[in-house]
């Protein structure tokens, strides 16, 4: 989810019910520390409660100190990332590298633990490929290092994102470890959750590609937890009112250059699906400013008043009001 789950939308999942949202991945080399990147990631300033940071890299001592430098920044929770599976993070034996190397995982946790005085948890997916699962061996060396809470994608790191995620895997290592197991992979939709949750016995979802686009997913899967009951879709003016407010922050935070091209990634997300959206996403990849960018938007919805309430144009005065 790097690239994803900047600030503007960890806050944004918050609000939509989200638990907790964890920071995009942060590299544990300190000569990134000063860059732009890491310091925009790094950037909580009004985020709720916890504060999350996710950190990468295989190198125990240089992952302590990350860890250390990050608590300092604000940080209140550090993650431990052993699960991406992209080769630029793997070819440095990073993130889902490491679970071909157990006693180097042990000796990582072990140093990122004792380096700080905040919580520790770990991501990671259920070995490196099918023929190595070693999902139970990690999760108890998770465990003796005094790992907090341990999230599980339910694919090998071979498997990347391809075919369906498996949670057999998940559920074993909830029977063999006491700490927190979270499960994560291909959940979806609120029944989808209540199934991962019965079936593998896990004490939370983690919901990563599903909120894409669809923040309100935490609000519907957490009313259906405790109601059995389903929430209603939300109507095409509400989705209109949350992107515009999204692409807002989005500017206020990256500026108008930077904002408008990681703001169309959202755009497509959120419209997929409705009528028209096709060409709509395809004409917005080629407009350059944020007020062709917002006008743009606010016509397709207008286009789209007879699914919900009449749409009006939405500023940011009526988006404060």
């Amino acid at each position: 989810m790097a690239g994803v789950t900047d600030r503007p939308f960890r806050q944004l999942c918050k609000k939509m019910g989200a638990g907790m949202a964890i920071s995009e991945m942060v590299s544990c080399n300190s000569l990134l520390w000063g860059s732009e990147k890491t310091k925009r990631r790094a950037n909580h300033e009004g985020e709720v409660d916890p504060i999350s940071v996710q950190i990468a890299g295989a190198e125990p001592i240089m992952m302590a100190q990350a860890a250390s430098y990050n608590v300092e920044q604000g940080a209140q929770i550090i993650d431990i990332n052993m699960g991406c599976p992209a080769k630029k993070i793997c070819n440095t034996m990073a993130g889902s590298a490491l679970l071909q190397n157990e006693k180097l995982v042990g000796k990582i946790l072990d140093s990122v633990v004792s380096a700080v005085d905040v919580p520790v948890t770990l991501k990671i997916r259920t070995g490196w490929d099918k023929e190595h699962k070693n999902a139970r061996a990690i999760a108890r060396i998770a465990e003796n290092a005094g790992i907090q809470a341990l999230a599980i994608h339910g694919r090998t790191r071979a498997c990347a994102y391809k075919g369906k995620a498996e949670y057999e895997t998940i559920a074993a290592v909830k029977s063999h470890v006491k700490i927190p197991i979270i499960a994560n992979g291909d959940i979806d939709t609120p029944e989808k959750a209540k199934r991962v949750l019965e079936h593998t016995g896990a004490d939370a979802v983690m919901i990563g590609r599903a909120a894409q686009g669809r923040p309100w997913i935490f609000r519907e899967i957490s009313y259906y937890l405790t109601t059995g009951s389903h929430l209603p879709s939300p109507e095409v003016n509400e989705i209109h009112h949350v992107l515009v407010n999204h692409l807002y922050d989005l500017y206020d935070f990256y500026g108008e250059y930077s904002g408008v091209r990681i703001a169309r990634k959202h755009i497509s997300w959120y419209t997929k699906g409705l009528i028209g959206s096709a060409v709509f996403r395809h004409a917005m990849n080629q407009l350059q400013t944020t007020d062709q960018q917002l006008s743009a938007v606010n016509e397709f919805f207008r286009d789209l008043s007879g699914y919900g309430e009449r749409l009006t144009y939405i500023g940011r005065e009526e988006l404060a009001a």
